[in-house]
């Protein structure tokens, strides 16, 4: 852009009323007690689609740290003319102007002098044992064990949704395929528990990839919420791509928090990622004792990126064997817990969030009821020895 032109950005200096419309938004700005607000001066102040940013959220309390780039103008006035746009309790701290050529440790150096108090912002990716939660690379917090609702009909999941709730679970899985979306929204509407507790993952089946943005609406209207927690691709399929880039603007809209992928291992992983502009928060692939993706889980989460476990008791036709195994119910006894529950405790100390199926609110209960023991790691070598390589699906 230039000067002086006509064009839209010198109508818009000159009209002090003029806001222009930002795409997207931030969804999790509670979050920061901090926000560094960086733009180029024009015409001597800040653009003022910075005006449209301060006057869209509700600063109160946060401290803001403007910073702009210029060719020459120093910083100025710009700031201080932006004060009178957000709450009267928000913190303004002296602003800086950066030549276009500043060296990153000249950045680095203004911070550091600002003496900011130590952030205790959590690690992307890292359980937190006490809040029973994960932080995933899009800021928001997802439960690290819930429950999965494959094969489960309307009146199960009714049943196994709300002893899930009642019994403090607040992570629920389900997808299309599944075709039980809308008796997990209306099981979540029946219950008290606040919406924004809950966190609710769904997924589109490559059926869906050619028609992925009115398949989002689809599963939006079937769940009843005003936005999906997170939506994954059930697995890879012709489209994949551009159904992912679907999620995206979904993300973008509003509709979605939080996006990623279910069945996709380092292959595909390798290949997918270089295709699209949001990392996945979450990888959801099959993980039990049997099968164990010891090479797969670690570089999966070397990505910023949380791994979730379905079939974590070894899913349909193999969960009599893997409870019985005589490795992990002697464990079991060591500790005065279920196999069921050692085999999901051994999960959660590998990073691995936990989405146990079952239509029985007592196995619900206990599938939670993981904090009040830890595995050794004596323990956890011998459960990682039973690895087999054994898929029990064909995803």
């Amino acid at each position: 852009m230039a000067y002086y032109t006509g064009g839209r950005a010198d109508q818009e200096q000159a009209d002090a009323s003029a806001r222009p419309a930002i795409s997207g938004s931030v969804e999790n700005l509670e979050q920061y007690d901090v926000i560094f607000l960086g733009y180029p001066i024009w015409h001597g102040q800040a653009p003022r689609i910075i005006s449209t940013f301060l006057e869209s959220y509700d600063f109160s309390g946060v401290t803001i740290i403007p910073f702009c780039t210029s060719h020459s103008s120093g910083i100025g006035s710009s700031a201080e003319n932006l004060h009178s746009l957000c709450s009267d309790t928000a913190a303004w701290m002296d602003g800086r102007r950066f030549s276009g050529d500043a060296a990153e440790s000249e950045v680095a150096e203004w911070v550091e002098s600002l003496e900011l108090p130590e952030s205790e912002a959590r690690t992307v990716g890292e359980f937190d044992f006490e809040t029973k939660t994960v932080l995933l690379n899009s800021g928001y917090e997802m439960p690290i064990m819930g429950l999965g609702t494959y094969s489960l009909s309307d009146e199960e999941c009714a049943v196994s949704i709300a002893a899930l709730l009642e019994a403090g679970g607040r992570l629920i899985d389900t997808a299309y395929m599944y075709g039980n979306e809308a008796a997990v929204g209306q099981a979540i509407r029946d219950s008290d528990v606040p919406r924004e507790e809950i966190f609710v993952i769904t997924k589109l089946y490559p059926t869906q990839f050619d028609h992925a943005a009115a398949a989002i609406d689809e599963a939006l209207e079937k769940i009843g919420l005003d936005y999906i927690d997170m939506i994954l691709l059930h697995h890879p399929g012709d489209g994949d791509t551009e159904a992912y880039l679907a999620l995206e603007q979904a993300v973008a809209d509003g509709k979605v928090r939080s996006i990623g992928l279910s069945n996709w291992y380092v292959e595909e992983l390798e290949e997918f990622l270089p295709q699209v502009n949001i990392t996945p928060a979450l990888v959801q692939n099959e993980i039990h004792p049997y099968y164990q993706e010891n090479d797969v889980i670690p570089y999966i989460q070397s990505l910023g990126i949380v791994v979730q476990g379905w079939y974590p008791l070894g899913g349909r036709g193999h969960t009599a064997e893997l409870l019985g195994d005589e490795t992990i119910t002697a464990i079991a006894e060591t500790h005065g817990v279920s196999s069921a529950q050692v085999i999901l405790r051994w999960n959660l100390q590998k990073g691995v969030v936990v989405i146990p199926g079952s239509s029985d609110p007592e196995h619900i209960r206990e599938n939670l009821d993981l904090f009040g023991f830890a595995l050794t790691d004596e323990e956890m070598e011998q459960i990682n020895a039973l690895d087999r390589n054994e898929k029990h699906d064909w995803y």
